[in-house]
């Protein structure tokens, strides 16, 4: 019977494709929460003028970080550019 050894192990979960290997790196951009909605939503208008509808990332909601109107916020934006995800509060 073959047992692996620990380097073994360690360099094939190094070689296995992790959960987010395929995905493709999503857009940021930064802007300016102008509006606080229902179920930790929130509509962000960013630095170009565009305005997104964006949800807090779970990070953020585990660590209590509080997100009010006129926080300067980085957004992690989806393929369709209209929502996004709030990564981090800039300055406070």
């Amino acid at each position: 019977m073959f047992v692996p050894s620990v380097k073994e192990r360690i360099l094939e979960r190094k070689l296995r494709p992790g959960k987010r290997e395929g995905r493709e790196e999503m857009a940021a951009a930064v802007g300016i929460v102008t509006e606080t909605l229902p179920s930790a939503m929130y509509r962000v208008k960013l630095d170009g003028g565009a305005v997104v509808l964006a949800h807090i990332a779970d990070r953020m909601d585990r660590n209590f970080v509080r997100i009010l109107i006129g926080d300067r916020v980085r957004i992690e934006l989806s393929a369709d550019v209209t929502r996004g995800r709030i990564v981090e509060k800039i300055g406070t």
